[in-house]
């Protein structure tokens, strides 16, 4: 059962799950700025080396459905314990690569275990905290900003002082701390005994591999033939999904709480904020160590700015959203990010001196707000909505989010080389106008309960 409202357990379990949240954000990015010194190990250019990047991303979105449903067989909590040890097995060997193959196959399993910290924290928090969707989801995206702002700096303060492989280390210590807290302070929460859905999982797993690792084989200038067929693949095996799914009450993921329209947008909205900050983390900190000619700490040092404001934001966009409604809030957050990555792109194309370096930073700050607005409002509408009762549609609902981050590493690696920052980022403009668009489809959904969120300021 949940622990008591306000009980200290309960408030123990709230911050390891926030911390745990801390860690795997941190585990995404936090190679991002030392990819020159990597590439440079191992003698592969650059283009390649952010495959370490995809790699976490793809098999992390990949697989986020299927850890969903686990939670929902065996428990979150047990299926928690087990992704941290993974990571930590990951991290471990991680630092002993011998080469760019084999560091990028052991980061796709270590975003295989950070599959499934998403969808049971965000079911954890949801499960303590029913009635305070918005607030507790306000903190869970400050989590994300947290490890969002930490892992760019860690990564080059690190690298610099004692090897890129020491970033591995450190964070397995970590992954220890954790699951030592988590193992000993994460109640468990009744969970539903989903049935076996193998052809519905086989389905909408291999379908968005497909369509994902396809798209990266285009940023690696493979053939285009072959990605192409690869997509088209993948969207047929989704549309069979649909086909299997439907009016079947025991598919992974009934299709009627797919289908509402508070999930869909939200999910769309997560897409375009994801694919703005997974362009931004690679390709700035690119930028930086490149043309502006900074070292890897100075550039993390730096880009520290934009999560920050995430993480700073993130309570604040809870309580705005509380007055003035969430989809406010939310399309806000896209009209600024629309505007801003149009900025950044005219801004980066104009030069390398001085102004611009400057005019970047202060642009990490207005993308950073904008991404706030959107992700607190489209976590809690995802949670709120019917599919926040199976953890495998949590899981589809984190699988879009990071899936639009995958792809965003994936268009870096294609367009970044050639020096086309414009192009570049007005195609991040470009998604977030589509998710702005989006937020107007389908019937409006009913209004969140706030009445829990508005007499209380705290998380318990």
């Amino acid at each position: 059962m949940a622990p008591a409202a306000g009980s200290t357990p309960r408030a123990a379990a709230r911050y390891t799950l926030l911390s745990v949240t801390v860690l795997g954000t941190m585990c995404n990015n936090v190679v991002n700025v030392p990819l020159r010194s990597i590439a440079d190990d191992f003698g592969e250019p650059l283009s390649a080396t952010v495959l370490c990047v995809s790699a976490f991303v793809l098999a992390l979105a990949i697989a986020m459905p299927v850890t969903g449903w686990l939670g929902d067989r065996i428990g979150q909590k047990q299926t928690l314990v087990l992704s941290l040890v993974l990571m930590l097995v990951a991290q471990a060997l991680a630092a002993l690569s011998p080469n760019l193959p084999v560091l990028v196959a052991l980061r796709g399993v270590q975003g295989l275990a950070c599959s499934a910290i998403p969808p049971m924290v965000m079911g954890l928090l949801g499960a303590y905290y029913p009635l305070r969707r918005l607030e507790v989801m306000g903190a869970w995206a400050a989590a994300n900003g947290v490890g969002q702002a930490i892992g760019p700096p860690v990564g080059g303060l690190v690298s610099d002082a004692f090897g890129w492989r020491a970033i591995f280390v450190l964070i397995a210590g970590c992954c220890v701390v954790v699951l030592t807290a988590t193992w000993l302070l994460v109640p468990s929460v009744p969970h539903r005994r989903s049935p076996l859905d193998v052809r519905g999982a086989v389905l909408l797993t291999a379908g968005v591999g497909l369509v994902l690792v396809s798209v990266t084989t285009i940023s690696q200038r493979a053939s285009t033939q072959a990605a192409v067929a690869g997509i088209a693949s993948g969207a047929v095996l989704l549309l069979g999904y649909g086909a299997v799914s439907r009016g079947r009450e025991s598919a992974m993921i009934p299709l009627p709480v797919l289908l509402e329209s508070r999930f869909l947008r939200s999910a769309a909205a997560a897409f375009g904020q994801m694919f703005c900050l997974g362009a931004a983390l690679v390709a700035l900190p690119l930028f930086f160590t490149g043309p502006l000619q900074m070292s890897v700490a100075v550039a993390g040092l730096l880009f520290f700015a934009l999560p920050a404001v995430m993480a700073v934001a993130a309570p604040v966009v809870s309580r705005v959203s509380q007055v003035h409604g969430p989809r406010k809030v939310l399309r806000t957050g896209l009209v600024v990010l629309v505007a801003g990555n149009a900025v950044t792109g005219v801004l980066a194309a104009g030069g390398t001196d001085t102004p611009t370096t400057v005019a970047l930073t202060a642009m990490l700050f207005v993308l950073g707000a904008g991404m706030a607005c959107v992700q607190t409002p489209a976590a809690a509408g995802a949670s709120s909505s019917p599919a926040g009762a199976y953890g495998a549609a949590l899981g589809l609902f984190s699988m879009v989010r990071f899936s639009g981050s995958g792809m965003a590493a994936a268009w870096v690696a294609l367009v970044y080389p050639s020096g086309h920052m414009l192009l570049l980022f007005g195609g991040c403009a470009v998604l977030a106008a589509l998710a702005f668009a989006a937020s107007f489809l389908g019937p409006e959904p009913q209004p969140m309960v706030t009445s829990e969120l508005t007499r209380t300021s705290g998380l318990g």
